[in-house]
């Protein structure tokens, strides 16, 4: 059994999610903003799902398929947001993270997705990443090009039962970086 490290920057500490962060990632993810600017998180969102959202965190890492955590403040621990690879697959892990609407526009998502591609890339053996953003969310699409990962194109994916259009980015690692 692994112990899923935390991880630390000047700011931040991810650290994996307990049943105790139920009632703040519902309360934060429950915010319509945050549906409307990610894939995955519906409308309303309530505290059975955070609780079950949070359960499948640890076997997902014990079977080396991906890694999700909580990105807090180092100083006072609050938990602002998520930041994960949901699906790691040949290789090339998948990136998604979601911040707080009151620390929106404080660098946390770029802040927090750096260290976890830092330690995922060894830790997973990651050949390369992938990550997406929602054509209209301006503030991903900020986070992806702070981080080099280079614009692949469009695709129209099906998410919440509606049909989606995404911008898809990608980096293939190479042995020198």
């Amino acid at each position: 059994m692994t112990i899923q490290p935390t991880l630390t920057t000047e700011r931040l500490v991810l650290r994996p999610f307990n049943i105790g962060d139920c009632q703040q990632v519902a309360l934060l993810a429950g915010d319509k903003r945050i549906a409307d600017m990610t894939a995955n998180i519906p409308h309303p969102y309530e505290l059975p799902m955070a609780q079950a959202w949070i359960d499948r965190h640890y076997p997902m890492y014990q079977q080396h398929q991906g890694v999700a955590y909580a990105i807090t403040l180092r100083n006072t621990g609050e938990l602002l947001g998520a930041v994960s690879l949901p699906r790691i697959e040949e290789g090339y892990g998948t990136l998604g993270y979601w911040v707080g609407v009151p620390h929106w526009g404080k660098g946390y998502a770029f802040e927090a997705s750096k260290v976890l591609l830092e330690f995922a890339r060894m830790h997973f053996e990651l050949n390369g990443i992938t990550v997406m953003h929602l054509v209209d969310n301006q503030r991903s699409k900020s986070v992806i090009q702070k981080l080099k990962i280079p614009y692949v194109g469009d695709k129209t994916l099906r998410m919440q039962g509606k049909e989606r259009k995404v911008c898809v980015y990608q980096l293939t690692f190479v042995a020198s970086e």
